[in-house]
């Protein structure tokens, strides 16, 4: 039978947290960490993130961590390390969201490879982001028609960008690794960069 580990109702300050393979780890309600290392070696299905706050601390993915949602968390000055693909950070306000703790700020991401993760309602300028060959497009949603008429390589524009009209409002910024994104959609890292080079309000 597969453990359950829970860190809930506690602060816990300078510890260093192993999530080794092989038990199901539940975050929260109601968990502070400041100043952890949080080490996180499990697929997101054996992470469940309910609420907490976390301060200070190192976020590292062992291996890629696919689609694991972050918006019941609060990071304030964190720093994340390793692959995410397809991870969700900041406050999203869902109807099932007892807590409504989530967000993210003064966060550095630049020692870490992010594909396909979205950013809702926070300020992306305390958010330190990775740099090529990850790029980010801030405010997504709202430029969506401003982004449509570029002509972009491969299956990028089909995909992605007619694919914001679906996203939330609250979507602030989309990140993506091109070398990933591009062998998905048909083109190359290099395509994608002399069309981003041409652009406003991308980070890369």
């Amino acid at each position: 039978m597969t453990p359950n580990i829970h860190y809930e109702n506690r602060e816990i300050e300078g510890e260093r947290l192993e999530l080794p393979k092989g038990a199901i780890y539940w975050l929260g309600p109601n968990v502070t960490l400041r100043r952890c290392n949080l080490v996180i070696s499990v697929a997101s299905r054996w992470l469940h993130l309910l609420s907490g706050h976390l301060i200070d601390c190192t976020i590292q993915a062992k291996s890629e961590l696919k689609n694991a949602r972050w918006t019941r968390m609060n990071f304030k000055g964190c720093h994340f390390k390793g692959r995410f693909t397809g991870n969700d950070f900041g406050f999203r306000e869902e109807s099932y969201d007892e807590w409504q703790v989530g967000g993210i700020e003064q966060c550095d991401f630049s020692e870490a490879r992010l594909d396909a993760c979205r950013f809702y309602n926070c300020d992306m300028r305390t958010i330190q982001l990775p740099r090529w060959p990850c790029f980010t497009i801030l405010d997504p949603v709202r430029r969506a028609a401003e982004l449509t008429r570029v002509e972009w390589p491969g299956h990028f524009g089909p995909v992605v960008i007619d694919g914001l009209a679906e996203q939330e409002e609250s979507v602030v910024a989309l990140t993506y690794h091109a070398p990933s994104v591009a062998e998905r959609l048909g083109t190359t890292a290099e395509e994608l960069q002399a069309v981003l080079e041409r652009l406003s309000g991308v980070v890369m």
